[in-house]
């Protein structure tokens, strides 16, 4: 295996693996972005250039909604929390 391809694995093991063991929303966003370049990474070693070059207009894109959702689910938490409403 090329070194090239091990820095590809590890940037998606890496990522994968502090999405679903870290707790911060933030976080989680800092490791599918990880997670991303390891992906375009392995696109780009497999030598679909096209795909490759989809992915990363996709990836910033994808961040920004999960980073806008993240936002919003702390905005209706709070609201929540003010009102009283704990049980939904």
């Amino acid at each position: 295996m090329e070194f090239v391809s091990i820095i590809a694995i590890a940037l998606m093991l890496i990522g994968a693996f502090g999405i679903v063991f870290l707790k911060k929303p933030l976080d989680k966003v800092i490791m599918f972005s990880i997670l991303d370049a390891g992906f375009v990474l392995a696109i780009v070693l497999f030598k679909y250039l096209d795909v490759a070059m989809f992915a990363a207009l996709a990836g910033p894109l994808s961040t920004v909604v999960f980073i806008l959702s993240i936002v919003k689910i702390n905005e209706i938490r709070k609201n929540k929390i003010a009102s009283g409403d704990l049980n939904g």
